[in-house]
């Protein structure tokens, strides 16, 4: 008896298949993907469920939701279509002022507001046609396997120490300042430790489950305790909440610097020895030697090098 998982063997046109119709969780969202009919997609399915012996979808109250089995399967089908890519793709010759391709860049929301405005201008200058998508960052996303599966192309952060096992390069250094209300009692006279100790805080939650980030471990070495008043989830409401308060956010200067031009807010330098904040660009090796990607990495390492540094504030 011939086994009918031999006759019929998984192409990659099955592995494209399998792969959107999991992420998308619909064969008719799959179908649009793939720019095909939905019965064509449907019989596609099909052979895969008779392949594999598994259902790969099932109906649930709110929907298609994928089988374990097909959410094993899909990992190792975006892996072996990657590889399938890079061994038939002909060698890129990349042109910013014709190319319509999108790029994706993963980048946590205290990065300085300067640097993207730069990386930005600088990207539709060079490619006006085509499109940049910038994800953001927090403690649960993997950017390591989204690096690895091609779903984003660089990735920036400020990592005490970087992930091994990928490429990286250093875009730029940012001093640690203190943003306060410009009519908190110490904007004129500006911070001391004792001061600084004493005061209320406003704080962003960790940005990493496994690592402490790096205000909060020189503070932890230097054994000075913030009273840590107001948590919040985003870096970009920080300031907001600063005017009517007299509670201090510790942050970058290029950061302090541009809500204080937004904001009735003065930037104080901070009484603290804190290094600078030195962020890099991220990516994996499977880019590295890629046209286009060493194009956009000049873009954001050029932009790195030209942010200046901001003039001091009071204090």
């Amino acid at each position: 008896m011939v086994n009918r998982r031999e006759e019929e063997p998984l192409d990659s046109y099955l592995l494209r298949v399998l792969c959107l119709v999991v992420s998308e969780r619909s064969v008719s969202r799959a179908a649009l993907r793939l720019k095909q009919s939905q019965p064509a997609v449907s019989a596609a399915l099909k052979r895969l469920r008779e392949i594999l012996d598994d259902p790969l979808l099932v109906r649930e109250k709110g929907g298609m939701v994928p089988t374990e089995r097909a959410l094993v399967l899909y990992s190792h089908a975006k892996k072996a279509l990657a590889e399938i890519d890079d061994m038939v793709r002909a060698p890129e010759v990349f042109e910013p002022a014709e190319s319509r391709q999108t790029f994706r860049i993963g980048a946590p929301d205290y990065i300085a507001p300067a640097f993207m405005a730069g990386v930005t201008a600088a990207f539709q200058r060079a490619a006006p046609r085509a499109r940049l998508v910038i994800h953001s960052l927090g403690p649960q996303f993997d950017f390591e396997t989204s690096l690895a599966e091609g779903e984003l192309d660089v990735v920036i952060g400020n990592w005490p120490e970087p992930p091994p096992r990928m490429r990286l390069s250093m875009l730029m250094e940012d001093e640690i300042v203190c943003l306060v209300s410009a009519r908190h009692p110490l904007a004129a006279r500006g911070l001391t430790l004792e001061s600084y100790a004493a005061a209320t805080h406003i704080v962003p939650m960790p940005y990493a489950v496994n690592q402490r980030g790096m205000i909060d471990s020189v503070l932890s070495s230097l054994k000075i305790s913030r009273a840590e008043s107001v948590t919040v989830q985003s870096f970009a409401l920080a300031p907001y909440l600063l005017e009517n308060s007299d509670s201090i956010f510790t942050t970058t200067r290029h950061v302090a610097s541009f809500y204080a031009g937004l904001l009735n807010l003065a930037v104080l330098n901070s009484p603290v020895d804190f290094p600078p904040m030195r962020f890099y660009q991220l990516w994996h090796e499977r880019h590295h030697k890629s046209p286009s990607h060493r194009w956009l990495r000049g873009i954001l390492s050029e932009c790195g090098r030209r942010l200046q540094p901001v003039a001091a504030g009071r204090g």
